[in-house]
């Protein structure tokens, strides 16, 4: 990445930001732009995992509602609770995610 067209513009208004990226990426044994690279990388995959994860449960959610007999559309419950609570999951975990 000598090229200078390729290469990253790595400017921190702050220095200790600066100094703890750089102590990082010399203890990892790669460049800054390398090591902030990575850490993208592997924060986006971080993301997409967990809302993956969040698609499998809602898809197996719905498809147990379909699946549920006409008689028990009506939830009970112990189902309205588990509602509750993945929403609420998934609420702090949209939180977390606007918060990092």
């Amino acid at each position: 990445m000598s090229d200078a067209k390729t290469a990253l513009n790595l400017r921190f208004p702050d220095p200790a930001q600066r100094a703890a990226i750089a102590a990082a990426a010399r203890q990892a044994g790669v460049s800054m732009q390398e090591y902030i690279l990575s850490a993208a990388y592997d924060r986006a995959t971080a993301v997409e995992r967990r809302f993956l994860d969040g698609f499998q449960a809602s898809m197996a959610r719905s498809g147990a509602a379909f699946a549920a007999e006409p008689s028990s559309l009506d939830p009970s419950a112990e189902q309205r609770a588990a509602e509750q609570e993945a929403q609420r999951e998934l609420g702090q975990h949209q939180e977390r995610g606007h918060a990092a």
